[in-house]
């Protein structure tokens, strides 16, 4: 079976999501397990969706204006 490189993946692991955001692992943990960001779990894997870290990111983004 052929598999996509992580970089290309729809679905990333913690680690991957996490640096994908530029933050700590225990810091996605926290917005994954506090319902902040969702999660997709299969068996024992936590995978997060690049869409939802793309949405999740635009939620938090903040507009100064002068």
């Amino acid at each position: 079976m052929l598999t996509k490189p992580e970089s290309e993946s729809r679905l990333l692991s913690l680690k991957a999501a996490a640096h994908y955001l530029s933050i700590s692992q225990c810091t996605l943990r926290d917005l994954v397990f506090r319902g902040d960001l969702p999660c997709i779990r299969i068996k024992r894997r936590v995978l997060v969706d690049r869409h939802d870290l793309d949405a999740y990111l635009g939620r938090v983004k903040i507009h100064y204006t002068p």
